[in-house]
């Protein structure tokens, strides 16, 4: 850098030149003396500077990059156009930043600083902007703790010096429009710390494409480009009733899904034609994919987020993630995104400390810091940072047209001593430990969410016993659409890793989950979080030899597929993998060579078929007019039995979770008639023993406060259901 002579500078300039200065706009640009306009400009690499279209050059302060013209009033037009030749000889034109007044309106910042800007997203960050016919990019970034904000990129040759923002108030915003910019332009922020001086340099929190990792920086995009063609689907789900249909969701993480030849990610195109042909094939409503927001680490699945508005550039751009989404809703086929607002990574390039000061998150670690993930938690409290995680909801609903959010760790949100010691937290200001921000901001997520886009649900992962999770936020309920029911799942898979001649005395634990099945709108999770990290996969969870593992596993999902909830599996588990989940590569579809692989997979298929064919399974998930115990009590036996319902149908399920033969099994019936066995999960279709039943005739013999009963055959580790 040139050393610049600043003897004949005032200090404002001086401030320029060492980029320290919180107002360029009071410096640079057109400012009028008496009846004389003086234009200023510093341009660091210009050899030479003119007015465009005249001969008439700007005069270079002696020693310095500063050059200046001085015109009469009313002689320039209403914009300028500067002209200059670089110092490599390069000659450049543009609209000068410094001479159009300020963009973003007062009542955006006002709603803003409320907390209340539920599309501040089109405001701040870099967005394609015209000022009296002037094309160029508009950027805005909030930062109140700096003392300079500039605009760096592969247009200004990363130097701060070139672009310093304009500060807008109290409020902690910077803006600059800059003109000529396009889409594609590659850039970050500067930041100048004004306690320590220290120089950040970061992406923008609202940006909304990011180069492939590692490379960090931000990229302008056009969101107007995509010409969507689900109108349909928008226009019935606004309306949908989702609570009284059915719901079947295959969990999916793109990248580990299927791979090319070469091992390479499959981009959202390629996706669109295979998971979605794969998906619809097999029966799901919806695809739940773990976090594509941006993220620095592939090991953390997503998890830790660095790019609240940006799909992941892994797979493709923002268009080819929209086209995904838009397939899938032409091909009904809803979609919905893991969200994380629970925490954020400490990578140097993002939110974290991002002016210098814990902005985002909490100063004291205590509340701004989950020790076990190495992350830094959100200040609920503060308008702002909660504005920008509801705006996060409403941009992927809105913009990405997605149809619902989970919620990813819900409890660390709402706890105070999370996963903390007795010293390691502090007590809300009635000395509790439920974080009383938190809570506002889910139950503001949830209102703003369901009243912006009516038929889309959020979830939340939420493994506590907290009260009223899905019940409205005016009868004291967070609100949320769904829950996972990790209680069900806990005790479902601890029962059946259970050698069977121990299940009797672990009968409670299939049958306590009934008790609470309808104080939520709960979903039944077999997720990723169940194969991971040493816990082996699903087939191996279950105990025995082979043959009675991949009985066990049909058995269990049975009980998934007919038990009150919405259901939702891990991409691998409906075909029985052996290993567990490897982000790093493919699923191992190999080896659906393997007979049994193969009738897990057809099983999961006819489940999903039977599930959305037959209201019963699905038309009362939330209430109890949907369920009825035959028996729950035959714990020698291991077995239970149990009725789902609606109006117009009742289907009788039967459970036997014993390798062994029940002959002459009787369970009473309400009516008589020809009772026909409609599925059977030992069916030799699916690799089983072809064990079970065709039709039953119903004796006049009353059995278990029935009317009526019927004797059944039960194949050993087998589930069967009956229509009259």
């Amino acid at each position: 850098m040139k050393k610049q002579s600043t003897n004949t500078l005032d200090s404002d300039s001086i401030k320029i030149i060492e980029a320290r200065h919180h107002d360029p706009f009071s410096i640079l640009g057109r400012h009028q003396k008496n009846k004389l306009t003086q234009i200023k400009v510093y341009m660091p690499y210009a050899e030479s500077v003119f007015l465009e279209k005249t001969d008439q050059p700007f005069q270079r302060i002696t020693g310095t990059d500063f050059f200046e013209y001085t015109a009469e009033n009313g002689e320039l037009p209403k914009h300028y156009k500067l002209s200059w030749i670089d110092k490599d000889g390069q000659p450049h034109e543009n609209y000068d930043p410094y001479d159009f007044p300020v963009q973003l309106s007062e009542f955006d910042r006002h709603l803003f600083g409320e907390g209340r800007h539920w599309h501040i997203y089109q405001k701040l960050g870099a967005h394609l902007h015209s000022v009296d016919d002037i094309e160029g990019v508009l950027f805005a970034v909030w930062a109140p703790n700096a003392g300079r904000v500039s605009v760096i990129g592969d247009f200004n040759l990363w130097d701060g010096r070139c672009h310093p923002m304009r500060n807008l108030g109290s409020g902690g915003i910077w803006e600059l429009f800059i003109p000529g910019l396009k889409v594609g332009s590659l850039y970050k922020f500067e930041i100048l710390n004004r306690e320590s001086n220290e120089v950040l340099i970061k992406t923008d929190p609202y940006g909304q494409q990011f180069e492939f990792r590692p490379k960090t920086s931000s990229i302008v995009v056009d969101k107007d480009s995509y010409k969507w063609q689900d109108h349909r689907w928008m226009s019935r789900r606004a309306s949908h009733d989702w609570l009284h249909e059915p719901m079947s969701i295959y969990e999916a993480h793109l990248g580990s899904w299927k791979r090319d030849a070469q091992g390479n990610f499959l981009n959202y195109r390629a996706l669109a034609t295979q998971l979605i042909d794969y998906v619809k094939e097999m029966g799901f409503t919806h695809i739940e994919l773990l976090p594509v927001t941006e993220h620095p680490l592939d090991a953390s699945w997503g998890y830790q987020t660095t790019g609240y508005f940006a799909p992941t550039s892994r797979y493709g751009t923002p268009d080819e993630f929209r086209y995904f989404i838009d397939t899938c809703h032409q091909n009904d086929i809803g979609v919905i995104l893991d969200w994380v607002p629970a925490h954020f990574p400490k990578d140097y390039f993002a939110l974290a400390r991002f002016d210098g000061s814990a902005l985002y998150e909490h100063e004291d670690p205590r509340k701004g810091e989950h020790r076990d993930w190495g992350t830094l938690i959100y200040n609920y409290g503060r308008n702002e940072v909660k504005n920008f995680l509801l705006s996060s909801a409403i941009f992927w609903l809105e913009e990405f047209h997605l149809d619902g959010l989970r919620v990813d760790a819900v409890a660390s949100m709402l706890y105070l001593d999370y996963s903390r010691g007795p010293n390691d937290w502090i007590p809300n200001m009635y000395g509790g430990n439920e974080n009383l921000e938190a809570i506002d901001f889910l139950k503001e997520l949830n209102t703003v969410t369901h009243n912006q886009h009516p038929g889309t649900v959020i979830m939340a992962e939420e493994s506590t016993s907290w009260p009223q999770v899905t019940r409205p936020t005016w009868t004291g309920g967070l609100g949320f659409s769904m829950k996972w029911n990790m209680g069900w799942m806990h005790d479902t898979l601890a029962y059946m890793s259970q050698e069977p001649i121990h299940r009797k005395y672990h009968h409670d634990q299939l049958t306590f989950g009934m008790l609470y099945a309808f104080t939520e709108n709960f979903t039944l999770p077999f997720s990723h979080d169940e194969v991971v990290h040493g816990k082996g996969s699903l087939v191996n969870k279950m105990p025995g030899d082979e043959w009675q593992r991949f009985a066990n596993l049909r058995l269990l999902y049975t009980y998934m597929y007919t038990y009150p909830g919405k259901k939702l599996l891990f991409m691998g588990c409906e075909f029985g993998q052996g290993t567990e989940w490897n982000f790093n590569r493919a699923l191992d579809w190999y080896v659906l060579d393997y007979a049994h692989h193969r009738g897990v997979q057809k099983l999961i298929k006819d489940l999903n078929n039977l599930y959305k064919t037959h209201p019963a399974l699905y038309s009362h998930d939330f209430d109890h007019h949907g369920f009825e115990w035959i028996d729950c009590h035959d714990v020698q036996q291991s077995i239970i039995s149990y009725r789902r319902k609606n109006k117009h149908e009742d289907l009788f399920i039967i459970l036997n979770f014993t390798p062994v033969t029940r002959e002459h099994y009787r369970i009473g019936v309400p009516e008589a008639g020809t009772y026909t066995e409609i599925f059977n999960s030992d069916s030799a279709y699916y690799d089983g023993g072809n064990i079970g039943n065709d039709r039953v005739q119903s004796e006049p013999v009353a059995w278990m406060n029935q009317p009526h009963s019927i004797s059944l055959t039960l194949p050993p580790l087998g589930a069967v259901i009956l229509k009259l």
